[in-house]
């Protein structure tokens, strides 16, 4: 793996951690350190940090409080 690419991951725990999880990592990099932003790009998929993802966590606490809120209402009655 090319230092650079090496001294990055260094700096980014998240992404260190991604590329042990998914070791498919060390190839492609190994033979195409330009392959960092998609491999950056596949991390935020992992991690769930892509903009729908995020809605969709937010949608899903809503909808959480919502049946929490109509639990407690149900038990007042």
């Amino acid at each position: 793996m090319d230092s650079s690419v090496y001294h990055y991951l260094l700096e980014r725990p998240d992404l260190q951690n991604f590329v042990r999880y998914n070791p498919i990592w060390y190839r492609y990099l190994s033979r195409d350190p330009s392959r960092i932003s998609e491999m950056e790009k596949e991390a935020k998929r992992f991690y769930g940090k892509t903009f729908p993802q995020k809605i969709e966590k937010i949608g899903n606490n809503v909808q959480m409080l919502n049946m929490l809120m109509q639990f407690a209402g149900a038990m007042k009655d």
